[in-house]
């Protein structure tokens, strides 16, 4: 019984899915370089293929033309904007920090901002700037993991044709069956998990437009740091609009009162409306259409055990995992 049950298909994906598992785990200290490397070539496939079909030229050409305009665009906004942006930055975060020092005639406002002072946000204020230090000084280390990723990705691409055919040697080697179940798990992954960050990067982008052009319709200051924090923050599913609609709150109380708050609250509404009506429905398959519930107890585990990271990847992969589970919805519509 035990040995039927092990030579069983199921027992053998299952334990190939654990083995993968534990030798990601095992990773951990290069999962910034792995999810890099996976997420820029998968996007810079998908541009490669998109500019296939409408220019006839060598495809290795349109690989090494699509990687020099990409670096040679961030190489001159980082040069150009760099600067500018982390003096908006700096001047968002004082006008935070005056907001929260402030003594307000609003009541409510008062006393939200001594219910804060009582659980010691002044610490966790603390811990954030201790947490940007740091960031900062690693930013070496993160400058690396970016050109190295850049690197293992276009090498990938030029190589497509020729990785894939070497790789299918395996399929009559000697772990032919362990070869099908990563395969398996290989095709469920690019399918699911990168088709995911490609449609939250693209939901990402416009509503990072969006909502730039909405806050400087409303003489909001500091628009390029503030468009950074929605593009980041749009990164992550649902949530992401919550907490960014909370800084554009306090920003819009300190310029123009209760007034400016509705108009961004609007604005805010309006834009989500576009995105959980119009964007998702197109972008995104029917699995990832999560209650609620699930996509936020799924952001809060994902960001427990994988920190920033866990709050980008967590949905790609919860659904990545529904997908090997087969968990789809039947209902016809």
């Amino acid at each position: 019984m035990i040995n039927k049950l092990m030579q069983s298909s199921g027992f053998k994906r299952i334990s190939i899915f654990v083995l993968i598992a534990l030798v990601l785990y095992a990773m951990r200290s290069m999962i910034n370089l792995i999810l890099l490397t996976f997420i820029f070539t998968f996007l810079m496939n998908r541009l490669v293929q998109f500019i296939e079909k409408k220019i006839p030229l060598n495809r290795r050409l349109i690989v090494v033309i699509s990687y020099a305009c990409i670096v040679g665009l961030l190489s001159y906004c980082f040069v150009m904007y760099l600067p500018m942006i982390i003096q908006e930055i700096t001047a968002l975060i004082k006008q935070l920090t005056a907001f929260y020092t402030a003594k307000h005639d609003n009541i409510i406002l008062n006393y939200l901002v001594n219910r804060m002072e009582e659980i010691k946000i002044s610490s966790y204020l603390e811990q954030g700037f201790t947490f940007l230090i740091k960031y900062f000084t690693d930013i070496s280390s993160v400058t690396l993991q970016v050109l190295l990723a850049l690197l293992l990705s276009i090498f990938c691409l030029l190589e497509k044709p020729r990785l894939i055919e070497f790789t299918k040697k395996f399929r009559n080697s000697k772990i032919s069956s362990i070869y099908e179940e990563v395969e398996f798990f290989g095709r469920k992954f690019v399918r699911t998990f990168g088709k995911v960050i490609e449609a939250q990067l693209i939901i990402a982008v416009v509503n990072c437009i969006l909502t730039t052009i909405s806050l400087w319709l409303l003489d909001f200051p500091q628009l390029g740091g503030l468009s950074i924090m929605v593009f980041v923050l749009g990164l992550i599913p649902v949530a992401g609009v919550i907490i960014s609609l909370i800084p554009l709150v306090i920003i819009a109380y300190s310029i123009g009162g209760l007034m400016k708050v509705l108009y961004v609250g609007i604005a805010i509404f309006i834009i989500h409306g576009i995105e959980a009506y119009i964007l998702n429905p197109n972008l995104m398959s029917s699995k990832t259409n999560l209650p609620v519930f699930y996509t936020f107890i799924v952001l809060i585990f994902s960001e427990h055990f994988f920190g920033v990271w866990g709050l980008i990847i967590g949905i790609p992969v919860f659904v990545f995992l529904l997908d090997v589970l087969e968990v789809t919805d039947h209902k016809k519509v």
